[in-house]
């Protein structure tokens, strides 16, 4: 078959040269079609329901509303996990189902089971599913700012004005308003004005149904023409609420203002934006699962840019948090890396081939081949990130191999003193090295198919790198076997000049293997020698999943005492925030969000605050690094008493949400049914936590502590008054916080009617005097409340987290200057060693420690059978065992260089590093088969084995050298590379030149020596 291509593409090049400019072309315009993020669409099929119990505990909560949605919702089909969070009044709850699951599937099964067990939850409940986003679709993070407005007014225009307009952007999932005051027309009634004129709260919200209601009363026809007719009488402002009438049982009729205060408001607050130290009103734009990240800010920018007219005067959007800048930044970053590769590998091929045109044959094959990729990259609907494009950095020096084997046996057949035709020169070069370069490619694609196997997050990240790699290297072949024939034809012609640098490196390169032949014993000893140092240092080096990415922003995470008022913490924040400023001038500007929004999305209390850090440009820092900044927060940030403390980045703490529902490092849960056991359990294991070296941030959740007003109702008492249960909690909460009963429409401004609010009459909030407030009876009459219900405090959980219907208590750690794996190991002895659980309580240990495990587990049964069919191919190619069994003993050497190297540079074994071992492998072993492959070729034409060994190893030295430093030169863009993204990126450069350094060696020094102990002859050797 390889015969009849190269047959093909040497008689019909004028159709190989017009096929390889379509696909350039092609190439060409995929390049600008193809999405561009900063990483690989790595979140599973996710599906957020979050559902309201305005005014109920969290442990009400849970009983009522998250445990009987839980049982429905876990007979769902194809789930991996089922977690929920639950807090006063609000209920989150996570499914994530098994990876290839449809969302429009998934989400259509949860809307289902979330309307069987609707009928069954309390009245009152508001909510569903969240939008069809993933934990990383915040993409753009705005505050409003204008001098001249307040708070209500910003949050007014951010509501009905900027939010739909970005709305209508394609790949917008939904836009999260946050902070400000929601406007609310408000009615508070008078219990003193009620009993007076005998009206019951259900005469009054009968009056407003009655009141704000449009009625359709069909067509009328007059003359030619038809119209449709209809009830007007709305609610549009203020005074048509306050004019609605009221009438008692005696028919007697009162204007509402008559029965109470009516009155512009705000509804209850679940949370605030500071921004600077003063509070502020933000805007969060949250995309589409999938989406195009850099299209989607792109548009999002242009369309305020459009509207910007349009909005009052003075009135600038400050965007703190933008991912195009990390896109734009990261992908920078990684295609200068990919040119300087380029540039580099070009360098090597015209330093080593010394002929211009070979030089220019070669390296066309790799913007052939990139292109090629990226074109297959669009195919299959993946994006040019962080992983893709460093694989394909990663594959340079391995996309030339095949052509630089094939043009220089052009070269040196066309230099011969044959005399054939130029085709049949090249026809004759090309299929003599075919078979080699052939199985060389398949094995390099069998060395990284492992990669395709990884599950999880590992495997949405080196996916896309393997097959990035798979995908240009098998490119590079086909162009190899095609266009560079057919091009050889019109581009290389006879050289009879002699390249003097390589025979002169050639000939040192003999005598240096005269000398190793000769003490072969020592030479076997040296490498056995590198071999062990390469144990032992492996053995020092520290395990982690991934290196933390350098995000450019910081979030610091506080909570604080689970019964703080939003006032409070607010004004706690304000301090923190303004010291900041004051005294770390790194920080540009600070937005802190407490709490959570109206809708929920991001359901966090009132004690926790995110504080989101935009930094200055690092030249201008005082510091010499990140964490060296970072220190200097903590230092300030922890003087505060009674705060847990926590840093991350944004897309870093959405990671670690996404994995195990919480951020940190590494994740401890104590799961067990009772919340008083499990707080026991927890200040245990923390104190255990804090005790082993890297451990910061050691915190967990406030799951105790929350004080609770019980107000029980004496349900004889409410008899016999004849209050119903409904109308004696509606009138509390009318008094205490307000209820929403209808809305007052201006053409699309909605505003709520409230009932009630708390600038009740009497200082109700007051627990000293709530007992004294006089519920209205259905007749006016009025009855205290103490009459009606026992009042007391109660302690209750501030939180309930829940894995699969079990509770757990969550515990975070941050680690620093250690290994995770590490880390966690040594905790897990202590824990085990000095902490004693009762039955039915045990613990689990996540973050990255449980990815790394199943990394390692999945390529440890995974890399052996891709060693088994690489065996067998080489087997089959070279009818062997020994020589199959001489150029696998290249892969040991290989990997030593890689554990070296990776020891000095203080690198972590991670999967990059990983990655990097697997692509070691593949080199090794091509090279191996160059060097075998052409001693069994030559080995007629000599009569002992060591001039065969000697000579045959002096043809191979620029094949071998040629691969192992394009190699090695394609990715120090890599290894010196400092932009976001390099963190990943530089344990797989190091491992990799490291390792090539050490198998080269091994390829040119020991393959030679191995080679003549398989094939020794009497006196030969």
């Amino acid at each position: 078959m390889i015969s009849r291509l190269l047959s093909f593409s040497l008689k019909n090049r004028l159709f190989v040269f017009i096929t390889f400019l379509l696909i350039i072309a092609s190439g060409i315009q995929s390049t600008r079609q193809l999405p561009v993020d900063a990483f690989p669409e790595i979140s599973p099929t996710q599906v957020n329901v979050i559902l309201r119990a305005p005014g109920m505990a969290a442990e009400r909560v849970e009983n009522q509303v998250t445990h009987p949605l839980e049982t429905e919702l876990l007979g769902i089909p194809n789930q991996t996990i089922l977690r929920s969070t639950t807090k006063y009044g609000i209920t989150s709850i996570t499914l994530d189902f098994e990876e290839g699951t449809d969302i429009y599937w998934a989400r259509q099964q949860v809307a289902e089971k979330i309307a069987a067990v609707s009928k069954d939850l309390p009245t009152g409940i508001q909510g569903g599913m969240a939008p069809m986003s993933t934990p990383l679709s915040e993409m753009f993070m705005f505050t409003v700012e204008n001098p001249e407005m307040n708070l209500a007014q910003k949050r007014h225009l951010l509501d009905w004005v900027i939010r739909p307009a970005l709305r209508t952007v394609e790949g917008v999932a939904d836009v999260t308003n946050l902070g400000g005051k929601v406007r609310t027309f408000q009615f508070t009634p008078s219990a003193s004005k009620l009993s007076d004129a005998g009206v019951s709260l259900q005469a009054i919200k009968d009056a407003l149904a009655d009141a704000n209601q449009v009625g359709n009363l069909g067509r009328i026809t007059q003359g030619t023409e038809t119209f449709s007719a209809r009830v007007t009488g709305r609610i549009v402002a203020l005074d048509d609420l306050a004019a609605i009438n009221v009438a008692n049982q005696q028919q007697q009729v009162y204007r509402l203002d008559q029965l109470g205060e009516v009155s512009l408001s705000y509804l209850p607050r679940f949370g605030a934006i500071t921004k600077d130290g003063e509070e502020a009103v933000e805007g969060l734009v949250v995309g589409l699962k999938g989406a195009n990240a850099a299209a989607v800010v792109e548009a999002v920018e242009q369309k305020l840019t459009q509207i910007q007219p349009s909005l009052p005067e003075n009135t600038d959007i400050n965007v703190f948090y933008n991912r195009k800048g990390l896109i734009d930044t990261a992908i920078a970053g990684i295609s200068d890396a990919l040119m300087q590769s380029i540039v580099l590998v070009i360098a090597v091929l015209v330093f080593f081939l010394r002929n211009v045109r070979a030089s220019i044959l070669v390296s066309l094959s790799i913007p052939v081949a990139a292109l090629i990729t990226f074109i297959s990259l669009r195919l299959l609907g993946l994006s040019a990130n962080l992983m893709s494009l460093g694989g394909l950095v990663i594959a340079i020096g391995m996309i030339v191999d095949s052509s630089v084997v094939i043009t220089e046996k052009i070269e040196t057949e066309l230099n011969s003193k044959k005399r054939l035709p130029l085709l049949h020169k090249i026809y004759r070069a090309s299929l003599a090295v075919a078979p080699s370069v052939v199985s060389g490619t398949v094995i390099i694609i069998l060395v990284f198919l492992p990669l395709l196997t990884l599950t999880g997050l590992e495997g949405k990240l080196f996916s896309p790198v393997a097959l990035t790699i798979v995908i240009a290297i098998t490119a590079a072949l086909a162009t190899s076997l095609t266009l560079i024939p057919a091009l050889g034809s019109l581009l290389m012609r006879p050289k009879n000049r002699r390249n003097k640098s390589l025979e002169r490196m050639q000939n040192r390169y003999r005598h240096i293997l005269s000398h190793v032949i000769k003490h072969r014993r020592a030479t076997m000893m040296g490498f056995a020698a590198v071999f062990g140092l390469s144990i032992v240092s492996f053995l020092m080096v520290g395990k982690t999943f991934m290196p933390t990415m350098d995000e450019g922003d910081i979030i610091v995470q506080l909570e604080k005492s689970p019964t703080i008022s939003l006032q409070e913490s607010v004004a706690l924040d304000t301090q923190v925030e303004h010291e900041l400023l004051a005294k770390i001038p790194e920080i540009k500007q600070i937005v802190a969000r407490t709490g959570s929004d109206e809708l929920g999305l991001d359901p966090m209390g009132l004690n926790e605050t995110d504080v989101f850090m935009e930094l200055n440009p690092k030249d201008s820092w005082r510091f010499d690094s990140k964490q060296e900044l970072i220190d200097a927060i903590r230092e300030i940030v922890s003087a505060y008493p009674g705060m847990n403390v926590n840093f991350t980045q944004p897309i870093q703490m959405r990671i670690s949400e996404m994995l195990t529902g919480s951020s940190g490092d590494v994740s401890i849960k104590v799961f067990g049914d009772d919340m008083n056991t499990l707080a026991n359990i927890t200040d245990k294991v923390i104190e255990q936590a804090e005790q082993v070296q890297g451990a910061v941030d050691v915190q967990a959740s406030v799951i105790t502590g929350a004080r609770f007003l019980s107000i029980v109702p004496k349900m004889q008492q409410l008899r016999y008054y004849g209050i119903s249960k409904q109308n004696f909690s509606e009138f509390i909460l009318s008094q205490l916080s307000g209820y929403p009963i209808s809305e007052a429409v201006d053409g699309r401004i909605r505003t709520p009617i409230v009932m009630g609010s708390q600038k009740s009459e009497g200082n109700y909030h007051s627990v000293n005097n709530i007992e004294s407030l006089p519920i209205v009876m259905d007749n006016g009459e009025t009855v205290a409340l103490q009459q009606l219900a026992d009042i007391t405090f109660e302690q209750g959980p501030a939180i309930i987290e829940r894995e699969n219907s079990n509770r757990y208590a969550l515990i975070t750690s941050n680690v620093e200057n250690r290994d995770v794996v590490g880390f966690v190991n040594e905790l897990q002895q202590r824990v085990s060693t000095n902490v004693n659980l009762e039955p039915g309580y045990f613990i689990e240990y996540g973050g990255e420690f449980e990815n790394q495990a199943r990394a390692s587990a999945n390529l440890l049964m995974v890399i052996p059978v891709a060693l088994l069919l690489i065996v067998i191919l080489l087997f089959s190619s070279m009818g062997s065992m020994g020589l199959t069994t001489i150029v696998l003993t290249n892969i040991p050497f290989a990997l030593s260089g890689g554990a070296i190297s990776l020891w000095l540079s203080g690198e972590y074994m991670s999967v990059p590093a990983s990655v990097g071992f697997i692509a070691l492998m593949g080199v090794a072993i091509l090279n191996g088969i160059v060097m075998i492959s052409h001693f069994e070729q030559t080995r007629v034409h000599y009569s002992d084995f060591t001039s065969l060994v000697i000579e045959g190893a002096k043809d191979r030295l620029r094949p071998v050298l040629i691969t192992a430093i394009t190699a090695i030169f394609g990715l120090i863009p890599l290894l010196m590379s400092s932009g976001p993204g390099s963190e990943v990126q530089k344990p797989l450069a190091v491992v990799v030149i490291g390792g090539l350094i050490t198998a080269t060696l091994a390829t040119l020094l020991l393959l030679p020596i191995l080679y003549l102990l398989v094939n020794r002859k009497s006196g030969d050797a």
